[in-house]
C-alpha cells in the first residue's frame, strides 16, 4: 500500500473483535507512534496499555460514554508529559506543543 492509498483508505474503528492482541503486537504499535513528529523531538508522551475490562469501563465513561471503547480488546492510552514539553518551550510546550505532539 502506498502512503496515498494509506491516506485515502484511513477510517475510525468503533466495531472490535474480541481477537486477542499480542505483546509483540502492541511493541510495533508503540515502536510506529514513536516515530511520530513532536516539538524539538522531546516525545512528551506516555502509553498506557489496558487490558481489564473495569479500567476501559471507566476511560469509556470518562470518554463521554464512547462505551465502543471498552468493546476493544486493548486501549492504549496517550498521555502528555506537560513538564517535558514545560522544560523545552516553557508555557507553550504546556499549552500547545504537548497537546499536538500526543495527538499526532
Amino acid at each position: 500500500m502506498d502512503v496515498f492509498e494509506a491516506i485515502k483508505t484511513r477510517r475510525s474503528i468503533r466495531a472490535f473483535t474480541r481477537e486477542e492482541i499480542s505483546d509483540e503486537e502492541i511493541e510495533k504499535i508503540l515502536d510506529a507512534a514513536r516515530w511520530a513528529p513532536s516539538a524539538g523531538n522531546i516525545q512528551p508522551w506516555i502509553f498506557v496499555i489496558v487490558r481489564k475490562p473495569n479500567i476501559k469501563r471507566r476511560i469509556s465513561e470518562a470518554a463521554l460514554n464512547q462505551f465502543f471503547i471498552e468493546e476493544a480488546p486493548v486501549v492504549i492510552v496517550v498521555c502528555a508529559d506537560q513538564e517535558r514539553s514545560r522544560m523545552g518551550y516553557g508555557n507553550r510546550g504546556v499549552n500547545l506543543y504537548c497537546i499536538q505532539d500526543t495527538a499526532a
